[in-house]
């Protein structure tokens, strides 16, 4: 192992020891912002508390051209670990713990450059990624719409995911949505109308909605294809003999940067008959690129630009969602850029291959090392 992986992993076993899952939310300005702000000797730093266990920190260090943010929030663990989630193992290939992959890795290997090198640099960290809460990304943009160094403002943002080590320029928007449906009650016996039972509303709605998605496939953006559909709950009803009064469904969607949200939500809406009782959009995630069709592909290459710049190997649009979007929507540039794979994100006893790790370590320190951060 290299000096700089050895100081990766010494960080990366500090901060899956903290339990900042989400939920239940419950974190302070404490705990691993402490560990945080000990390990950022020579920067300023500035540490948010927005509420809902929803805190930043930000750290600036000279007069960097670039924001590199990542979260440090985590999934809850399942009961499929098969040893303690916040206990870090290593072996000759990964390094396996809550979070390790998604993506305290990347945190970790931030810090080992913010301490193996004396450059530039700024940092965001955040803890309400998996929250659909994105206060400290909404917060920070809000204090700084400009973005704002000591000197100037940063050029881009650069948000660490898992993306085995490659640029991510494009990705898709996520929103979910609540609808409940009312009907009347009654015995079952007897012959119904279409819209008496609230259940029948629901399947019958989700069958015309399942054929709407697989409309979409003709639609394409930066090698993602048609529009990614999950209908994640219907519930209602009381028992086989009775006529459902009431259910609720809650589906989430992941359109292409080319689909106009408020018009999906308008189409799918349009397919309940009779009328939903309530519709409700309970997040909703722009895509990457945002914007209109071309400000998007605009955004786009100038993000490949500064990639090349930064001699990063650019890869494929994900389907994934990330915070970089919320930057892009601002009117910044962003991409991501990470290690680990997101098949591994959320996953029992998750995993990050070393090699990657290493690999981010160094391409960090090189970038700083060499004043283009």
């Amino acid at each position: 192992m290299s000096a700089l992986l050895d100081a990766t992993l010494d960080h990366l076993r500090a901060l899956v020891g903290f339990d900042t899952r989400n939920p239940p939310r419950a974190i302070d300005t404490g705990g691993i912002f402490d560990y945080l702000r000990a390990q950022l000797p020579g920067f300023a730093v500035t540490v948010t508390d927005f509420g809902a266990g929803a805190v930043s920190l930000h750290a600036v260090r000279g007069t960097p051209r670039y924001l590199f943010n990542v979260h440090l929030d985590t999934v809850p663990d399942s009961p499929a670990w098969t040893a303690d989630p916040h206990t870090l193992r290593v072996t000759d290939k990964h390094a396996i713990g809550l979070g390790a992959c998604d993506i305290k890795g990347a945190a970790a290997a931030l810090l080992a450059v913010a301490n193996a090198s004396d450059g530039d640099m700024a940092l965001l960290f955040s803890t309400d990624e998996e929250a659909n809460d994105p206060r400290c990304i909404a917060g920070f943009l809000h204090a700084f719409p400009h973005l704002p160094k000591r000197d100037g403002c940063y050029q881009a943002v650069i948000v660490a995911e898992p993306t085995k080590g490659e640029v991510v320029l494009a990705h898709r928007g996520i929103q979910s949505v609540l609808m409940r449906f009312a009907g009347h009650a009654g015995h079952a016996s007897g012959e119904q109308k279409a819209g008496d039972s609230a259940l029948h509303q629901a399947v019958r709605w989700g069958d015309a909605a399942l054929d709407f998605v697989a409309a979409q496939s003709h639609e394409r953006f930066g090698g993602l294809t048609g529009l990614r559909f999950n209908i994640g709950r219907i519930e209602g009803g009381i028992k086989a003999n009775m006529i459902a009064p009431t259910a609720e469904v809650r589906f989430g969607m992941r359109p292409l940067p080319t689909m106009h949200p408020d018009t999906l939500l308008q189409q799918l809406r349009a397919l309940a008959e009779p009328e939903p009782a309530h519709f409700e959009e309970t997040f909703r995630g722009p895509s990457l690129p945002a914007g209109d069709t071309a400000r998007a592909e605009e955004r786009r290459l100038a993000a490949r630009d500064i990639a090349d710049e930064l001699e990063l190997p650019v890869g494929n649009a994900v389907d994934f969602w990330t915070e970089a979007a919320l930057f892009s929507a601002a009117g910044h540039l962003a991409f991501v850029y990470g290690p680990g794979d997101i098949a591994q994100a959320h996953s029992a006893d998750e995993w990050v291959e070393l090699d990657q790790l290493q690999r981010y370590a160094e391409s960090i320190q090189r970038i700083v090392d060499r004043g283009l951060a």
